[in-house]
């Protein structure tokens, strides 16, 4: 693959710090899902961490690194969607909660080197708090961008779908949001999250693409792997290839049941849809 793609492919794994493996990602504890990807043809992994901070940088390193991946990424979703830490919760703590384990991140993600991704952790709002919710999180994402930018690393905020959050759904939203921050930042986009709020991924990608640090891909409609002659696929890396992009690819998506296939068949399609770029 390296030889077809200009930029780092990358498949979502879990710390082992999670509860259970994270089901758009590789479902088998990191030493596994790194061998098995290694296997593959992969290039690196996006780790999805709960509590995993910069003391466990090493070790996650010395793990990628014997199956000859990098960790290209740290993304944040186990802290909203295993144990329900929000910035955006009514109860302080919990906000309080959910930014130190962010901030934990944010330091791992300095230690390895590596952006740290931001969704759903920002939350939902409740009828009547909207706006105290919305300052809540604005304070509480620059003060994480700049612990990013403190240690080394830099925040990616992904604009996501309003089923998984109140706020920053599509990439200009996102983009008003990260001028405020007072630190440097970019988006993650989404195929998944762009569809579900009628966003043409090429689109986006064609008007975002320096702006973007990683592109998160997944099959349109069901959310799964990709599949060979998916028509998107050769006019994303046409837009990323034209718009100048210097991230890496991910790959979120479902597991239909068996991850080293999922993996395998997302592979083959990426691998398919370069033969076809100029």
């Amino acid at each position: 693959m390296t030889t077809l793609l200009p930029w780092p492919l990358a498949y979502t794994v879990s710390s082992d710090d999670c509860r259970t493996p994270m089901p758009l990602g590789f479902d088998a504890p990191f030493a596994e899902a790194v061998r098995q990807l290694a296997e593959l043809g992969y290039n690196g992994v996006e780790v999805q961490v709960r509590e995993t901070t910069a003391r466990d940088a090493d070790a996650m390193l010395r793990t990628a690194e014997s199956g000859g991946l990098k960790i290209l990424g740290v993304a944040t979703g186990p802290v909203a969607a295993q144990d329900n830490l929000t910035l955006t919760d009514p109860s302080p703590d919990i906000r309080r909660h959910a930014l130190d384990r962010l901030l934990g991140a944010a330091r791992l993600a300095g230690a390895l080197g590596v952006p740290l991704t931001l969704g759903q952790a920002r939350g939902t709002f409740l009828p009547g708090l909207e706006d105290v919710q919305r300052a809540w999180a604005e304070r509480a994402v620059r003060q994480l961008a700049q612990e990013a930018a403190t240690v080394g690393s830099r925040l990616l905020l992904e604009p996501q779908s309003r089923a998984n959050t109140s706020l920053w759904h599509t990439p200009d939203q996102a983009l008003a949001a990260i001028a405020a921050l007072g630190a440097p930042a970019g988006l993650v986009l989404d195929t998944h999250h762009l569809a579900a709020e009628g966003i043409d991924a090429v689109q986006a990608v064609t008007d975002h693409a320096t702006s973007t640090g990683c592109l998160q891909l997944a099959a349109p409609g069901t959310r799964g792997p990709l599949t060979v002659g998916d028509h998107r696929l050769p006019a994303l890396l046409q837009a990323l290839r034209q718009g100048g992009f210097t991230g890496w690819l991910t790959l979120e998506h479902t597991q239909d049941g068996d991850s080293f296939k999922a993996a395998a068949r997302s592979w083959t399609a990426l691998a398919d849809a370069a033969t076809t770029v100029p």
